[in-house]
């Protein structure tokens, strides 16, 4: 037979599982915040990066220019 009642069957919770469960909890917290900053910098990152290549093929395009003009004697 079993004399066991409602009390004992609970799960037991003491305070170090506890603190580790917030612990886990606080870390999941901080790795999404980490992520959302990141997609935030890949972002800035990316536009940068096509300002650049814009200002790269800008330069480009004046010295080609120059360099065509010099050549036809237009200068």
């Amino acid at each position: 037979m079993s004399d066991e009642s409602p009390r004992m069957r609970e799960s037991f919770v003491c305070a170090p599982g506890l603190r580790i469960e917030a612990h886990e909890q606080i870390a999941a917290l901080q790795f999404a915040q980490v992520n959302t900053q990141l997609g935030k910098l890949e972002g800035v990152i990316e536009r940068l990066d096509r300002r650049l290549w814009l200002t790269v093929y800008g330069v480009v395009g004046v010295v080609l220019t120059q360099a065509v003009l010099s050549v036809m004697g237009l200068e």
